[in-house]
């Protein structure tokens, strides 16, 4: 998955503002106590931080 594509998910899901306040300020302690644009930066993949962030906000599997 690329980042675009996580980007366009997020706001799908939250909203662009909210999906931006997320991705900026929610730490996910199944991304190492970062955020998921901290991990996104550090080079984690963009499919393992979607997961992370639907696991921590229990977005439906239909949705993920």
């Amino acid at each position: 998955m690329r980042i675009t594509m996580f980007r366009k998910l997020m706001a799908g899901e939250f909203g662009q503002v909210r999906a931006e306040m997320i991705a900026r300020d929610h730490v996910l302690s199944s991304l190492g106590g970062r955020t998921a644009d901290e991990a996104l930066e550090a080079g984690l993949g963009a499919k393992e931080v979607w997961v992370a962030v639907c696991d921590a906000f229990e977005i439906p599997e239909n949705r993920r």
